[in-house]
């Protein structure tokens, strides 16, 4: 059974994506975990439902629409991190990225704390306070946090088959098969092939077809890079085809580069300023490339001298993450298209050649340059580099300027604050490059969506759309500007309540899921159990740690009067970091030296075990399936460290980056520095229970906060200085806090452009699409309603017309967001039966890849119990005191046999019995007969590896032929179909002189794969 529900994304101008798969045995997949540019809370209400009973978790495209809420739901669904959550590589490095942007631009981003949540903890807040201040901000995760969260990522290649396990408390996953093949579009973008059973799901969403300068096209056709004609075999005739309806409107997709290049030089020519808003990590490497080509072209070109010259304008890449994004795409080119490798393959080569040329050969490598090598592309990663190109002047010999910024929606990054400055200049322009998003709710829609209203009113005349350009006319534009206040006062007593409401509640479900340790949630860390953020205890660094060494030390010897005492102590100390405790010197017995100041002496004697032994704490390692995991960031150079504290960090209201005071590298700490404060540890201001406690932060080398306990570091929230809260605004750390909203409308005089950049597939690419794959069902998500309906008639009559069925017949399932899950089941119309116990010990099961099958051939009679008569026949002979209580448990052993029918409102019946032919009916059966069948299915990998243990010389040639002993060749169709040819060459003596020769032993080798079900 298969059953799809969409969480977000269906029948909707918004772009979100969260679908979740229910399979046989209760097995549920979630595929993609996206957000809207709301980051509303009530969003993920129905995921935050279904987190414990899900199994695995898929991600797509490391863009907003497919990923955005991972970190949210890893931070504070406790039990989310505990999912198997799979991805290619360059979705986990590129939404890594992504999110780390993300966070440090918007404080919407945090997402704010839901009023009716806020109303269950106060019942008075709901009167005394009004919408306005009840924003309060969740804490967001920090840096390290997202490091770690996409570090549980497990990583899978193109067309590489993997069976997953599910975690222990859920059912298993009954050998799943999940398998990605390229989407395009995105580097790295994923089409998700699901098998279980009889079921074969094709998770297809947000797909590009066409082959682009960077990505490659769909693996729909002739593999994942193209070339062929046919649908593969994996994604052909699936049980369900899961599909987006979201296309863009393009007339001719192959123009868009010159469009492009057209428009951007009508403007620049004019001394103008270019704004392309651009997705912060996936398609932004598609422009970037082909601009900074563009430009290398024109700087090489000797006839371009005229005042057209691009090079002569300057070009920029803006985002707070960008340096990341290009080191990322310089590592992943084997995912990327191939005249991407053969262009690096080609440079490489002669940069070797050039190597020992002396002057000459130095003067090539300097002008070879790789694909993302950028020459006239300046990378911009801070505010402050942001102001001072915009306050330069593009007259003279600056001929314009065109800027690259994130994000595409023009609600958070550098994208909004550039369009702010110069929309009051008809000279420059904005292009957009993909249709936005329209909000589901009643919220101001973005200002990227009012641009493209405004386009598309101002360009319905035209004949070509994409050449126009909107005049802005001086039209008012609202620009929502979010910031964070810190909480004070009753706001601040709010927020500790709700916060240590739900950290019980966590607590709550992770003992009931089996005490797992992993973070959960509000500031959690791998080695504690919700320690939330503003939240501390009365214990000093090291409590984690002694408990960790504690409970480790199991070879100590303990006399029996203390062994209670001191696991008494050790688990006291372990729930130290969840609520107060205030521990005597008694109960800390040799810990005291490192848990008490001004302590340095401990009476040993008459001492056993533990208490004889200075105390040291010992942290435990942290290890996958292939070791001791490795922290990359304690490897890193000084200058790369310096680099990464100011690219992560947050910036200041100066636009410089915040970078916290460091230990110097290479030293080591003195060993009374245990339990002290030094020079530059960053003070934090806790609660607990409405008290303020002081406790010290260490700042690690890598720059991030360091306890002792070994975990990451907690939110910026915790870095919130009460004594100084000039210098908290200066840094950006508030504390706790809420969101204030403030809305500026400014003149639009700027023009407005539109070319198609967004990768997606075309309606007509879908219409060509549906009928070469032939899905049993289809499943339209990612679309508005008047795009998911015209896709789905069009399929509907399509399908009517070839294969002669009705046009209701055709099953096109269109799930809608918060309605029920929709039945895209194969097995729609099968019966359950059960067998006789006769016909049981007849049959003779064939395995195959896992599976059992057998032919039978029985009688179907109608469903009676057998054990019921007997006890009927024990009742009438059983004395009166005996014979109620025997009929209720003839009652309740016939009721577990009743099940209902597959049809709806229908009585339930007993279940039909197939039983063994009477005698009188076995001849007359035996003599009809039955054909026998071959059932599986025939892999020539397989083949050739069975073929060389027996001796044979098989090999590949050609597309798909396999040829064995260069007499016999085997192609499988794209329909499965097998063909098997002979030349009829004489044997040479090898295993093909055997009876039959290499023929016969080629067709004995492929029957013996497969399942013969005979007749009878």
């Amino acid at each position: 059974m298969f059953t799809f529900c969409s969480l977000q994304g269906a029948w909707s101008e918004s772009t979100a994506s969260q679908s979740l798969l229910e399979l046989d045995g209760g097995v549920k997949v979630l595929i993609d975990v996206g957000w809207d540019e709301s980051f509303d809370v009530e969003k993920l209400r129905e995921l935050e439902k279904q987190v414990p009973t899900i199994s695995l978790v898929l991600l797509t495209h490391a863009t907003i629409s497919h990923i955005a809420a991972f970190a949210y739901c890893c931070k504070h669904f406790p039990l989310f991190a505990r999912i198997p959550i799979f991805a290619t590589k360059p979705v986990i490095d590129l939404g890594r990225t992504l999110l780390q942007d993300l966070y440090a631009s918007t404080a919407l981003a945090a997402a704010v704390i839901p009023r009716t949540s806020l109303t269950e903890v106060a019942y008075s807040y709901e009167q005394s306070h009004s919408a306005e201040n009840s924003r309060f901000l969740l804490p967001a995760p920090t840096p390290d946090e997202i490091t770690r969260y996409f570090s549980l990522i497990r990583e899978l290649k193109y067309s590489q088959p993997y069976q997953p396990q599910a975690p222990p408390s859920l059912p298993p996953l009954n050998g799943l098969t999940i398998t990605a093949y390229n989407a395009g579009r995105t580097l790295g973008g994923t089409l998700w092939h699901i098998q279980l059973g009889l079921e074969s799901i094709v998770y297809g969403v947000d797909w590009g077809q066409y082959k682009e300068n960077v990505f490659a096209g769909a693996a729909w056709i002739g593999g994942a890079f193209g070339g062929g004609s046919e649908v593969i075999e994996q994604l052909r005739k699936p049980t369900a085809l899961v599909s987006s309806s979201r296309s863009p409107h393009v007339v001719r997709p192959g123009l868009r580069d010159d469009q492009l290049l057209e428009t951007i030089r009508s403007c620049v020519v004019r001394g103008g300023t270019v704004l392309i808003p651009v997705d912060a990590t996936a398609r932004v490497l598609e422009l970037a490339y082909f601009l900074e080509h563009a430009w290398r072209k024109d700087a090489a070109s000797t006839a371009a001298s005229d005042g057209a010259n691009l090079s002569r304008s300057e070009l920029y890449l803006a985002g707070r993450t960008c340096g990341s994004l290009i080191r990322h795409a310089r590592t992943l080119l084997e995912w990327m298209n191939d005249s991407i490798v053969q262009e690096f393959e080609t440079v490489a080569d002669g940069t070797k050649q050039s190597n020992g040329r002396g002057s000459s050969g130095h003067e090539n490598k300097t002008n070879e340059a790789g694909p993302f090598d950028l020459r006239h592309m300046r990378l911009l990663e801070r505010k402050a580099q942001i102001d001072r190109v915009l306050s330069q002047s593009t007259s003279g010999a600056n001929c314009g300027r065109v800027i690259l910024a994130s994000d595409a929606t023009l609600g958070w990054g550098f994208s909004k604050e550039i369009l702010r400055r110069i929309a009051d200049d008809p000279q420059n322009l904005v292009v957009l490059t993909e249709v936005p998003g329209a909000l589901s709710d009643d919220r101001p829609p973005t200002l990227a969506r009012t641009l493209w209203e405004w386009w598309c009113e101002g360009s319905n005349n035209g004949e070509n759309e994409a050449e126009q350009l909107v005049h802005g006319r001086g039209r008012p534009i609202e620009f929502h500007d979010a910031r964070k206040v810190p909480l004070e006062g009753a706001e601040l007593t709010l927020y500790q309540q709700w916060l240590a409401t739900q950290r019980q509640l966590q607590s709550t479900q992770l003992s009931t899921a089996g005490g797992s340790r992993l973070g959960t949630g509000l500031g959690a860390d791998s080695g504690t159990s919700g320690r939330g953020d503003g939240m501390a205890t009365l214990l000093e660094d090291g409590a984690d740690d002694v408990s960790s060494e504690s409970s480790s030390d199991s070879e100590e010897e303990f006399d029996g009067d203390r062994q209670g005492k001191v696991l008494n102590v050790s688990t006291t100390i372990g729930q130290a970091s969840q609520k107060k405790v205030v521990l005597r010197d008694e109960d800390l017995g040799v810990n005291i030296l490192i848990k008490r100041k001004g302590h340095f002496d401990y009476d040993v004697r008459g001492k056993k075990g533990r208490e004889r032994i200075f105390p040291v704490p010992v942290r435990r390692k942290r290890n996958n399936d292939f070791g001791e995991l490795i922290r990359t960031d304690e490897y890193l150079r000084e200058e790369e460290r310096e680099e990464d504290a100011g690219n992560n960090g947050p910036s200041g209201r100066d636009g410089s980056s915040f970078q916290p005071p460091q230990a110097g590298l290479g030293k080591k700490r003195k060993w009374d520095d245990v339990g002290t404060v030094r020079k530059g540890d960053i003070k934090r201001t806790n609660y607990v229970d409405g008290e303020m406690t002081g406790k010290r932060h260490r700042r690690s080398d890598d720059g991030s906060d360091d306890e002792a306990s070994g975990g990451a570091a907690d939110d910026d929230e915790g870095d919130y200085d009460q004594t100084d809260p000039a210098a908290n605004a200066a840094s950006g750390n508030l504390g706790p806090s809420k969101v204030m909203f403030t809305t500026e409308s400014i003149p639009l005089h700027l023009r407005i452009a539109y070319v198609d950049y967004s990768g997606l597939h075309t309606a007509r690419n879908l219409e060509i699409l549906l009928p070469l794959v032939e899905p049993r069902k289809l499943i339209l998500v990612g679309g508005s309603e008047a795009e998911t309906e015209a896709i789905a008639a069009h399929y509907r009559g399509v399908v009517s017309t070839n294969r002669g069925v009705a046009v209701g017949d055709v099953d096109v399932l269109l799930p809608r967001v918060g309605g029920p899950a929709v039945d895209a089941s194969m097995d729609t119309h099968a019966w359950v039966v059960k067998l006789a116990e006769a016909l049981v010990k007849k049959l003779k099961w064939q395995s195959l890849r896992g599976l059992g099958i057998v032919t039978m051939t029985g009688q179907l009679r109608p469903g009676t119990d057998p054990l019921a008569a007997e006890k009927s026949a024990v009742i009438e002979d059983a004395p009166t005191a005996d014979a109620a209580e025997a009929n209720k448990r003839q009652k309740a052993d016939a009721g577990a046999a009743v099940v209902a029918v597959p049809h709806a409102g229908a009585e339930p019946v007993a279940l039909p019995v197939l039983d063994i032919l009477p005698s009188n009916m076995t001849l007359a059966t035996a003599r009809a007969g039955t054909k026998p069948l071959h059932v599986g299915e025939l892999r020539l990998a397989d083949l050739r590896r069975a073929m060389q243990a027996l001796g044979h010389t098989a090999e590949f040639r050609g597309e798909g032929t396999l040829v064995i002993d260069g007499s016999v060749a085997v192609k499988k169709t794209t329909t499965g179909r097998v063909e098997v040819e002979s030349i009829g060459l004489p044997s040479d003596g090898g295993p093909a002189t055997k009876v039959g020769g290499t023929f016969y032993a080629v067709k004995r080798m492929i029957y013996d794969g497969l399942a013969v079900v005979a007749g009878g």
